[in-house]
């Protein structure tokens, strides 16, 4: 889960990184009038803020486990079927082999 949450944060902290980067880019008519240390001090500051506010959680990263969560529980469930089918047809699969 760690990894997977660690994975998400910084994937969402590079995006916040460029978006911040670009709108600051475009706000200069020439290359010459952007302002890069702003330009970079302000992207910096948006990627530490989208990590803090990652730790009060990522839906990208329930949604993982949710899904995981469902798979195993549908392969449990898979397994207590087969079981109940032998149960209830016991032989039918070398019957049908």
């Amino acid at each position: 889960m760690t990894r997977i949450w660690i994975k998400a944060a910084l994937v969402r902290a590079i995006r916040t990184v460029a978006q911040a980067a670009v709108s600051l880019i475009s706000v200069g008519a020439v290359m010459s009038d952007i302002d890069w240390p702003m330009v970079a001090s302000a992207s910096l500051l948006a990627g530490i803020l989208s990590l803090l506010t990652s730790v009060a959680g990522l839906p990208e990263v329930e949604m993982e486990q949710k899904a995981q969560d469902n798979e195993a529980c549908y392969a449990k469930m898979a397994q207590e079927a087969n079981k109940l089918r032998e149960e209830l047809y016991p032989g039918e699969d070398e019957d049908n082999a």
